[in-house]
């Protein structure tokens, strides 16, 4: 890229988190021990499930996923944050920004379609258990998983080839410390309504459509377990769902902020954060979330750490 205005840009620069170097060294170390934690907790998860046999049931083999997901998930964005703490160009080119944008929002979308079938498998667990053998049998675990990935990575395709097919010039930085609809389109060089249109209907669809989903199972399911006569029997079914609706409420709530109310006059600022809310903060709750709320999950982990 030359600094013609009229120029194409090739490269583009995030910006990241601004500040002097000792703050990015502190924010360098932070962001390194939460994904060095993401990865060893959700790691431990998938570890556990795969060593305990009895663990291998639906609910456990769909948590061992959505661990590898999150895993997944965090990389996407983190590894090129770290690296930009400590490069001086903080540069990226303009195809790998729109592959990270790509595998984002394909393994964000991927996350709410796993948070619907887990909500359904402990839907029919709690409110169909005598059928529950019959129909979340381990052939139909594996269907909706590869449904979930299939669907999540075709989502934002059609997105993405239209986000690359615009021109960019003039500047090329971005406030952000990745690339994002949002900071991509005010550097286009011509206005992109259809492109945004598309983005935003799509991912209001998937975010509002998925998070209703969820909580009318979670109804239902409230009202079968108030129905339990067994204050063991209630207290377990709240312990066990209790930590999926923890997730469910921690990554809808940024997403909405972020994708469904409008975000373009919001401060740059207030845009990382809310990003950082449901790319890192939930990966790297996860693995604490369920298992400090599930006592075979907990007695799993046991196992593998040997703790007596």
């Amino acid at each position: 890229m030359n600094d013609s205005k009229t120029s194409t840009v090739t490269t583009f620069v995030l910006l990241g988190f601004p500040g002097c170097q000792e703050m990015k060294s502190f924010l360098f170390s932070l962001f390194f021990g939460v994904y060095v934690f993401t990865i060893m907790g959700n790691g431990t998860i998938i570890y556990a499930v795969s060593l305990d046999r009895q663990l291998h049931t639906p609910m456990y083999i769909l948590l061992a996923n959505f661990a590898f997901l999150e895993i997944c998930y965090i990389t996407s964005t983190v590894p090129n944050m770290l690296v930009n703490f400590l490069s001086e160009t903080k540069s990226i080119s303009s195809v790998s920004c729109f592959l990270q944008f790509y595998f984002f929002t394909s393994l964000g979308t991927t996350e709410t379609y796993f948070l619907c079938i887990m909500a359904y498998d402990r839907y029919l667990a709690i409110c169909r258990p005598l059928h529950y053998p019959t129909i979340m049998t381990p052939r139909l675990c594996y269907i909706l998983i590869s449904l979930c990935w299939v669907f999540g990575f075709l989502s934002y395709s059609v997105s993405t080839v239209q986000l690359s097919q615009l021109s960019f010039c003039g500047s090329n930085i971005i406030d952000h410390f990745m690339c994002d609809m949002d900071p991509l389109i005010a550097l286009s060089c011509a206005p992109a309504s259809i492109t945004e249109i598309v983005f935003y209907t799509l991912s209001s669809l998937i975010i509002i459509l998925t998070l209703l989903y969820i909580l009318g199972s979670y109804t239902l399911l409230l009202i079968a377990v108030l129905k339990v006569p067994s204050a063991a029997g209630r207290r377990k079914a709240f312990s066990t769902c209790g930590s999926h609706l923890t997730v469910v409420c921690l990554f809808f709530g940024a997403l909405l902020a972020m994708y469904v109310s409008p975000t373009a006059n919001n401060p740059a600022a207030m845009q990382k954060i809310m990003t950082l809310f449901y790319s890192v903060v939930t990966p790297f709750l996860n693995p604490l979330i369920y298992s400090l709320r599930n006592k075979e999950m907990k007695a799993a982990l046991k196992k593998v750490l040997r703790i007596q």
